[in-house]
């Protein structure tokens, strides 16, 4: 088997870059996760959510955090299996070795955490690409249409409810059209009173059941099919993800924080020997301070680790 040309050394130096770079992602990642613990509606954790998802130099960064992970992954995967190639036959007795255990799991605790984190973008990422569904929210002054308001004033005039002066708006259409090459026109106007309805509907629905946080700004809560009929009515509205309302549902359920614990564990494996080994890789470390390496690694494994567990172990508690 034939891979192209490129140093261990210069793979180890790479992997040890980007591996630096999630470490610090990691600790951004764990801090803005603690936002979910506010009892402010989501208030806080929605505003990052929005800055984040809507702000375009986050949105390149968030294309070169995957590529880093992409290629972090590939290149730790090229290197062992490198190494491998290069003693296709394995030593008759092992040996004795001072390295920690955790090192000798980096690679299957790396492979583990790629699947937790499909997993993970399934539960969350992916609902903002559109490929899951999921729960989402809109500012309600996005859903407020003067034109409409009209359009309900003028169905109360005539004793008529919204939906019945539609439906006779439709009827005279289908008379005046049966004549006229408009048809297709005329009906798509019609189905965009329909889908404006039941944007109003949908206001009223979030009222009704409480959907709408205190501050009047926001409609929480709203499912897949009626974020579809906003964006047909309203495309350049588009609804976004309700995150802190969906992480908090999922961390109801007791096998789904067990999983996440579990993703947890394996992410303090892996950062266990990853932290001290990144300094070493980079000819950062000294027998003068190799010590201090290894306790900030231990408190930033533990750390980071810690807040990321926080967040399920406590919403399932009801804090």
């Amino acid at each position: 088997m034939n891979l192209p040309k490129l140093h261990s050394i210069t793979k180890k130096i790479m992997v040890a870059l980007l591996g630096g770079f999630l470490l610090v992602f990691l600790l951004f990642h764990a801090t803005a996760n603690l936002f979910i613990l506010r009892h402010d509606e989501g208030a806080w954790y929605s505003a990052f959510c929005h800055f984040m998802g809507t702000n375009w130099i986050v949105k390149v960064f968030e294309i070169a955090l995957i590529g880093a992970i992409a290629l972090h992954i590939l290149l730790t995967l090229w290197l062992a299996l490198t190494n491998r190639l290069a003693r296709p036959v394995r030593y008759h007795q092992a040996q004795k070795s001072k390295t920690h255990s955790t090192s000798k799991l980096m690679v299957w605790t790396g492979i583990l955490i790629f699947v937790c984190l499909i997993i993970h973008f399934c539960d969350f990422y992916f609902v903002k690409l559109g490929w899951v569904k999921g729960e989402y929210m809109v500012k309600v002054e996005k859903l407020q249409d003067p034109e409409m308001m009209g359009f309900v004033q003028m169905a109360q005039q005539w004793d008529m409810t919204p939906e019945q002066l539609v439906d006779e708006l439709e009827q005279e259409a289908s008379m005046f059209t049966a004549a006229n090459d408009d048809s297709a026109g005329t009906a798509q106007y019609i189905a965009g009173l329909r889908d404006k309805l039941e944007v109003m509907n949908i206001v009223q629905r979030a009222q009704q059941e409480g959907n709408i946080t205190q501050d009047m700004q926001w409609i929480r809560h709203l499912t897949y099919d009626e974020r579809q009929t906003l964006r047909r009515a309203m495309p350049e509205n588009d609804p976004e993800p309700d995150f802190y309302y969906m992480a908090r549902e999922k961390f109801s359920h007791l096998h789904i924080v067990l999983g996440y614990l579990f993703f947890f564990f394996v992410i303090f494996m892996h950062l266990r020997h990853a932290f001290p080994s990144a300094f070493q890789t980079l000819g950062l470390n000294n027998y003068k301070y190799n010590n201090i390496i290894e306790v900030l690694g231990k408190i930033y494994t533990w750390l980071v680790v810690l807040m990321f567990a926080a967040v399920p172990i406590l919403v399932f508690l009801g804090l």
